[in-house]
């Protein structure tokens, strides 16, 4: 079956191939728009049931998460100083928080599942294969984002703020602000983790190519920078850099698995000559 570029694209984009007989069987066309929505609900409640169970069983042990969570920011602060809250319910309404979260991140799984499960009927047969590596894939990419975060940007952050304290500033962060911001990056950076799990997929069904992603990117790199202006509390190079420099990172790991999971250059051959 042969490749070939979009209609005036010389950019290397390959057009989706068109279904064997076997992936028409597997393919759902007759879903009315109201079926659609039926489907999006029970996906939605199944995530949030999952979620629900996360957030009870990290209950269990959410004086370990929230000193885990707040350990990098204490590490930072200067001597004497500490994390402090101003509100009656505030500190209350973090433990409900980073419950919340950590429910989320024991439920990724099973949350990815129900993504899968929602975008499936729109697949060709051979396509819906994929469930496994999808889930697999993208909670590796999520976790890998949070660990970025918590051993790596956060901290350095951290360090970056406290740095400034002198014997007239002293250094007493709040509570929520210190949340509020770890939790913007760690969302921030687990949803850019998942780069090259989204270009191993596009790249699977014929979506995009190596070439595709090498020829874009410039435009990448403005993204990129946009990107890190809006996920960092500075806009300083130090700190854009480092929230710039995974990206670029994981956009040259996409470009390798663009590259490897594409066609062969056998396969094109033999296409080219059928």
């Amino acid at each position: 079956m042969a490749l070939v570029p979009f209609p005036g694209s010389q950019t290397g984009a390959l057009q989706r191939p068109p279904p064997d007989d076997d992936d028409l069987e597997g393919v759902d066309g007759k879903m009315s728009f109201l079926e659609h929505l039926e489907e999006l609900r029970k996906r939605i409640i199944y995530a949030c049931v999952s979620i629900v169970i996360g957030v009870v069983a990290c209950f269990a042990f959410i004086d370990d998460i929230m000193n885990f969570i707040l350990a990098p920011t204490l590490r930072a602060l200067p001597a004497g100083s500490r994390l402090i809250y101003t509100q009656p319910g505030e500190a209350f309404s973090r433990y409900v928080v980073v419950a919340l979260l950590a429910g989320a991140g024991v439920a990724t799984p099973f949350i990815m599942y129900q993504v899968w499960k929602f975008i499936a009927p729109g697949l060709y047969s051979n396509e819906k294969r994929l469930a496994v590596p999808f889930v697999l894939f993208s909670t590796i990419g999520f976790m890998g984002g949070a660990a970025f975060n918590h051993y790596i940007a956060f901290p350095f952050l951290m360090i970056f703020f406290a740095s400034f304290n002198t014997p007239d500033l002293t250094f007493l962060p709040r509570l929520n602000d210190v949340f509020g911001l770890y939790t913007k990056m760690l969302l921030g950076l687990g949803v850019i983790f998942q780069m090259p799990t989204l270009v191993f997929f596009l790249a699977k069904m014929r979506v995009v190519s190596a070439q595709l992603l090498v020829s874009k990117f410039k435009f990448a790199l403005l993204m990129f920078a946009i990107t890190a202006a809006i996920i960092t509390p500075t806009g300083d190079p130090v700190n854009m850099m480092i929230f710039t420099a995974p990206m670029i990172a994981l956009y040259g790991l996409s470009i390798v698995i663009a590259w490897a999971v594409g066609p062969s250059r056998e396969k094109l051959s033999s296409s080219d000559h059928a």
